[in-house]
């Protein structure tokens, strides 16, 4: 494992810790060597992903911060906690595609509130194909939210 893997391995698992939560911490760079994946295995995983994944985006986010203090360099960090991310894409996935049916025979636009922006742009990339629907954010900060529309034939 790269040094510098190591470190935010180290760092993740003194975050952890200080966080009163017993686990395990993995890392690995992807193939593009753009993204550090960290997968934490934990039996605290309620505590750590928090409602609709607030609290783990919350986590990631000031675990950047620290790896960006302690290496002086950004790394893009990831962070999943058992199956939650890929479980939530899959969720994701299906809101999107019964949204995008709605659309299609209603023909009238549908919101989607309340999505994180990597989860509005899960949703992007997962209609970014459909024949029928195509999809957009709107609004800014908190009342940003996701409408798919349907396209003009």
């Amino acid at each position: 494992m790269d040094n510098y893997l190591e470190e935010i391995k180290k760092i993740a698992e003194e975050f952890l810790d200080k966080l009163g939560i017993k686990g395990s911490v993995a890392a690995a760079q992807d193939e593009e060597n753009e993204v550090v994946n960290l997968q934490i295995e934990t039996e605290d995983s309620g505590y750590l992903i928090g409602y609709h994944g607030e609290t783990l985006e919350a986590f990631q986010l000031l675990l950047s911060l620290m790896v960006y203090k302690k290496l002086t360099t950004w790394k893009r960090l990831v962070v999943n906690v058992g199956n939650y991310r890929e479980d939530r894409l899959e969720q994701l996935k299906k809101l999107a595609l019964n949204v995008a049916q709605k659309v299609k025979f209603s023909g009238e636009a549908q919101v989607i509130p309340n999505l994180s922006p990597s989860e509005r742009r899960m949703i992007h990339l997962s209609l970014a194909d459909h024949p029928d629907v195509f999809s957009e954010s709107e609004g800014e900060g908190e009342e940003r939210r996701l409408v798919v529309k349907p396209k003009k034939k």
